[in-house]
């Protein structure tokens, strides 16, 4: 992985594992993922499959050169994309099954996913050597 930092690396291997995992989840168990799917959008099984397999081929995307770049912005778009599915949460926990989560928790993931973006992004910049 010539042109990355040993940090950059090491973060796209836990992004890789982190999306993975987390997209497996909504295939093992789906349900928490699709009660905070906001009710005014269609199909919520069928979005929780189609952004779980999104979640593992952009995690596994990380780990190939060719397509590392890509499947971070892909994540980057996913992640926007599921944004509204954390703010439904963040708002309506007891309708989510959220109720026993802290408001403080479930209010600080929001701002996590543009952490997230951040770190995608960074651990895939190639470092330019003058």
């Amino acid at each position: 992985m010539y042109g990355f930092s040993r940090a950059q690396r090491m973060g796209m291997f836990v992004a890789a594992a982190g999306f993975v995992i987390a997209g497996s989840l909504h295939f093992i168990r789906p349900e928490p993922y699709i009660r905070i799917v906001p009710p005014y959008l269609p199909w919520h099984s069928q979005l929780v499959a189609v952004s779980g397999a999104f979640e593992i081929l952009g995690g596994l995307g990380l780990l190939f050169s060719p397509l590392r770049r890509m499947a971070a912005w892909g994540l980057c778009a996913l992640l926007v994309a599921v944004f509204p599915a954390n703010l439904n949460m963040a708002m309506n926990p007891a309708q989510t099954g959220a109720g026993s989560i802290s408001p403080i928790l479930l209010w600080s993931r929001l701002p996590l996913q543009a952490l997230l973006i951040w770190w995608l992004l960074w651990c895939t910049r190639r470092r330019t050597v003058y």
